[in-house]
């Protein structure tokens, strides 16, 4: 089963995830930035998806400190802020893709699909 670090702070947001991809996927939490670069050094994931807003270390630090190591690995931003200029931070940062929150179910799986298959 394929494996996904999901990095996000909010619980509900975490456990709305978890809904979405636990009959797809292997899913492992980081409450943090920081936590994310940590954890994707120690474990093997296919795909991450994280959240720009969060303590210690925000999305976008932690998506170029990532990227440093893994530029292979597929990083989807997941932001309530969807203005022009967020989408180019991301994708400046090395994110591969972009969704603004709230999303949909299938807008969720249809996006990592396109990285990751199903």
């Amino acid at each position: 089963m394929k494996r996904i670090l999901v990095a996000e702070d909010n619980e509900s947001n975490y456990v709305l995830m978890t809904y979405v991809l636990r009959n797809r996927y292997e899913v492992v939490r980081a409450s943090n930035g920081k936590e994310a670069v940590e954890l994707s050094d120690q474990q093997q994931f296919d795909l991450i998806m994280m959240d720009m807003k969060m303590p210690v270390m925000d999305g976008l630090e932690a998506t170029r400190l990532i990227k440093e190591k893994h530029p292979d690995l597929p990083i989807i931003a997941l932001t309530a802020n969807a203005f022009e200029t967020d989408r180019q931070a991301t994708f400046e940062a090395g994110c591969c893709d972009f969704m603004s929150k709230p999303f949909s179910r299938e807008k969720c799986l249809e996006t990592i699909a396109k990285y990751i298959g199903e």
